[in-house]
């Protein structure tokens, strides 16, 4: 009787010393999980500062593009105007230099 007491004492010990084991382990994923929780959380928070930093961009691009486009036109109606003129100058000279 008392070696089966000491027996089953002695399983106890064990499985006592297997469950602080298993809850250290157990300890050590979760600190590892909220470790990993932590990460994802700050590298969420990058990716939607990057999200709003990009539209911004985006914004900022399509604004040069419609500007440099206005400054074509305009440059366009420029040349347009300076051919005008200096066939008028032309047509004005041409009667003046001859006989």
């Amino acid at each position: 009787h008392e070696q089966l007491l000491k027996m089953m004492e002695e399983r106890m010990m064990d499985v006592e010393q297997k469950l602080r084991l298993v809850k250290r382990l157990l300890q050590d994923k979760v600190n590892q999980l909220k470790e990993q929780l932590s990460k994802n959380t700050k590298a969420d928070a990058m990716v939607k500062d990057l999200y709003v930093e990009n539209a911004q961009l985006l914004k900022a691009l399509e604004m040069t593009e419609q500007r440099q486009k206005t400054a074509e036109r305009k440059n366009y109606l420029l040349e347009e105007k300076i051919a005008n003129l200096n066939r008028i100058v032309k047509n004005l000279a041409s009667p003046s230099f001859s006989p």
